[in-house]
């Protein structure tokens, strides 16, 4: 049960070499790729990058099945609170394999598990909107910050940490909380050894962009019924397949070949990925951030300025056939298009028409919804590449643990294969840090006045109307 990547429209034999790549420009990076995959293989036996040990952690995920046991027999409610690569990696795990609508099953119907909630922005009327939905008594809050200092998770701490009081006192609060933080140091760290909370460890080294197969995707899992043994059963599978040094056997290094030569060759510098799926949307969010946050870098490894990357675009098949697809077609030829799909669905849904004299309805009778998922995906496809614009399909047997396990680890290897073709760190996120350091200095203590000042005094009057 593989997952496939075809890449036939990306190629010159079907779009043509000025929009297309050719079998040449391919060849012409192999002795690159070949430098790229040994130095990768190099840093990963020196245990440097940490994201390729997670599918292997069979002592952490049997303690996190056995932690997600006791919050589905004592709570009915698991709330996570974190932000980017704390949240987006559980929220494409838990809209990729449950019931769309799983919060709202009775017990009699599957809702067995607790209802997972994830609050991953620090918007007051949703933090204030959760406490009309959840039983504080009967709730578990998950605060996720590998350095334990991020600012916006620290805030959702205080906030709940002070509802908590107030409803239970001091001396039951600690059952209701877990941290998701590293081993040492910073303020989750400090306050679960101190407290005497249950914590789980987000390995030295593994960003919260590669983290979703660490205790911050796998925990929330869990607690909701997903098989997280089967999932990393799936991302070891695609780490076999990717130790091929051969690019064109290799699905991870192909994809990340190509998009590199759309963007510094082509000028194709827009990646949008559609979903053909509802259940697959998630990871396109999670891949968003991977994509900007790993490959969107001012300086390359020899300290020149090169702002690399392609800025990605998530859509929704068929949805946003009605608000985005004319653009891909007929817009600027900036753009590779990369659509997830799904050759088998859980359901089969058939249409039916009672109006047969109508032309509309009659000719969907007999058809399947699923059938005509499919048509339009495929249309989309012809279309797009009669217009000679790049675009390659990842298509899933069907989706479950195994097959999103495989999709996660393949575009984990991919992005770090590809920021070593720009010859730029994968790893860090240099820009992001600094908008932290800013917005703390607002919050200190007499800074957010005098900052505030400094922005306004810069602002022309004129310009605000």
């Amino acid at each position: 049960m593989e997952i496939k990547y075809d890449f036939n429209n990306m190629m010159a034999d079907f779009i043509g070499i000025e929009n297309g790549i050719s079998e040449e420009e391919i060849n012409s990076l192999i002795k690159k790729c070949e430098r790229i995959d040994t130095n990768l293989k190099s840093m990963r036996m020196r245990g440097e990058i940490k994201f390729f040990e997670l599918p292997y952690q069979e002592d952490v995920v049997k303690d996190i099945n056995d932690y997600a046991d006791y919050i589905k027999n004592e709570f009915e409610y698991f709330i996570v609170l974190g932000i980017g690569g704390s949240a987006l990696g559980g929220i494409a795990l838990q809209r990729g394999l449950n019931h769309p609508y799983y919060k709202l099953l009775s017990k009699d119907k599957g809702g067995k598990n607790p209802k997972v909630f994830f609050l991953d922005n620090i918007d007051p009327d949703t933090h204030s909107g959760i406490f009309d939905v959840i039983d504080l008594k009967s709730s578990c809050f998950n605060f996720i910050s590998k350095s334990g200092n991020t600012a916006e998770t620290n805030a959702q701490f205080l906030i709940f940490i002070e509802r908590l009081k107030k409803a239970l006192g001091n001396k039951d609060i600690k059952k209701h909380v877990v941290f998701t933080t590293k081993e040492q140091n910073g303020n989750f760290r400090k306050i679960a050894d101190e407290e005497g909370m249950k914590s789980f460890i987000i390995p030295k080294g593994v960003g919260g962009r590669f983290s979703v197969l660490s205790p911050v995707g796998l925990l929330p899992s869990a607690v909701s019924g997903i098989n997280i043994n089967k999932l990393l059963e799936g991302a070891i599978s695609m780490d076999k397949t990717c130790e091929n040094f051969n690019i064109w056997e290799n699905p991870a290094y192909m994809n990340g070949v190509l998009h590199y030569l759309f963007d510094t060759k082509k000028g194709k510098n827009i990646s949008v990925m559609i979903s053909y799926s509802d259940a697959l949307f998630g990871i396109v969010d999670w891949y968003r951030q991977l994509l900007a946050e790993s490959l969107g870098k001012k300086y390359s490894l020899n300290g020149e300025i090169v702002h690399t990357g392609q800025t990605p675009v998530k859509a929704l098949g068929v949805t946003d056939h009605h608000s985005q697809l004319q653009l891909y077609i007929e817009g600027p030829n900036d753009k590779v298009i990369t659509m997830l799909c799904v050759e088998k669905f859980k359901s089969e849904i058939e249409m039916v028409s009672h109006y047969n004299w109508i032309e509309g309805p009659s000719y969907l009778s007999g058809h399947s919804l699923n059938e005509l998922f499919h048509a339009e995906r495929i249309a989309t496809e012809a279309t797009l590449t009669k217009n000679a614009r790049p675009n390659c399909l990842i298509s899933l047997p069907e989706i479950n643990e195994f097959t999103l396990g495989q999709l996660f680890y393949m575009f984990e290897i991919q992005t770090a294969f590809t920021g070593y073709l720009y010859n730029i760190n994968p790893f860090d996120q240099p820009g992001v840090e600094e908008g932290k350091k800013f917005a703390y200095n607002l919050l200190r203590k007499n800074g957010i006045g005098n900052k505030k000042e400094e922005i306004e005094t810069r602002k022309k009057k004129k310009y605000i109307i």
